[in-house]
């Protein structure tokens, strides 16, 4: 099987300004664990705080590029996987180059003239709660992605990643890619991300949704949806059901919906059916950070999907991947993989 540009991701490439900070941090600027948000006027002082009052590590993240790079690292397949967005022209934007190339990635950014976006990671007690300051990130335009160089990437790919975040950025760029996969029978997977895309960017996403093949979410974003759309159940079985059940374009193949729970079972609707997959329980004192555990998931899974392995090894990878990444700072891995 010809594997070069198998996986295309798009996304909001974004530096990890990562620290365990304190309760006292999070009070401060009004910061909830487990959550992800844009930045606000209120959080601007915070990214100088950070780094002057904590240790700080810089890790090139972003979702859909957290996700890309550990399917990459799983394949072991040099450019089996492409990736799109917008770097400033900066110091942040050449680390994030040099990143892309040294995990295998094939990056075409676009480079605009604001500086290259950040998040903040805040860690208390190995929970994550994300700041993005988008920035650079938010420059992202469909011109680029039309460039024939770029669009080639899309041609060539058969299974594409775009993670709920980047309907904030451009949908435009989403609707291009999802509807020219719907016209060629290829595989296009989205994820809900975080509670607040659910909520203000319900209309942007019901648009996207009926293109996607596989959703991916966890438990608090499942809710949310489930409760913006009127569905009156917190059950997580039941709304990835309702989820996988949702109009679709592409009707040759069916929707899967696969939603994480932390260390609960993975919960995976297909079909009209729900199956459950444990994870990988790890103790609590080898837990460094969740920050990418839901990315690594993602990646782990789609480096076995575009294998065509069956959706029990994809999960499998996900919750494998997820599990290296929590006993590591930042969406990091080891050389190697060590899955079977």
């Amino acid at each position: 099987m010809e594997y070069e540009g198998i996986l295309l991701g798009m996304g909001n490439p974004l530096l990890d300004i990562s620290a365990v900070v304190d309760q006292e941090f999070l009070n401060k600027f009004d910061i909830k664990l487990n959550n992800a948000i844009l930045a606000e006027e209120k959080h601007l002082s915070m990214y100088d705080e950070m780094a002057s009052n904590y240790n700080v590590e810089y890790i090139a993240g972003g979702a859909t590029q957290n996700s890309i790079r550990v399917a990459q690292w799983m394949l072991q397949i040099p450019g089996a996987t492409s990736y799109m967005g917008s770097i400033g022209k900066d110091k942040y934007g050449e680390e994030m180059k040099k990143n892309a190339k040294e995990a295998g990635v094939n990056v075409h950014y676009y480079e605009d003239d604001s500086p290259t976006g950040t998040c903040a990671v805040c860690v208390v007690g190995g929970e994550r709660s994300l700041i993005a300051n988008l920035s650079a990130a938010n420059c992202y335009k469909s011109d680029h992605l039309k460039r024939p160089e770029n669009w080639a990437l899309v041609e060539k790919a058969k299974y594409i990643y775009i993670a709920g975040f980047f309907l904030t950025v451009s949908s435009d760029s989403i609707m291009l890619v999802a509807e020219h996969a719907a016209a060629k029978n290829k595989i296009f997977t989205t994820n809900l991300s975080a509670p607040f895309i659910c909520e203000f960017f319900k209309d942007v996403q019901d648009k996207v949704f009926p293109y996607a093949d596989i959703v991916f979410g966890n438990e608090t974003e499942a809710r949310t949806f489930s409760r913006v759309h009127g569905w009156e159940t917190e059950n997580v079985e039941e709304i990835a059901l309702k989820i996988s059940q949702l109009p679709k374009v592409n009707e040759t193949r069916k929707r899967i919906t696969v939603i994480t729970q932390g260390g609960d079972p993975v919960v995976v609707a297909e079909d009209g059916k729900v199956k459950l997959f444990p994870v990988i329980l790890l103790p609590k004192e080898k837990l460094v950070d969740t920050n990418g555990a839901g990315d690594a998931f993602v990646g782990g899974f789609l480096s076995q999907l575009v294998q065509e392995k069956p959706i029990e090894d994809c999960v499998k990878a996900g919750c494998y991947a997820a599990n290296v990444i929590i006993q590591r700072s930042g969406c990091t891995y080891p050389e190697k993989p060590d899955f079977k």
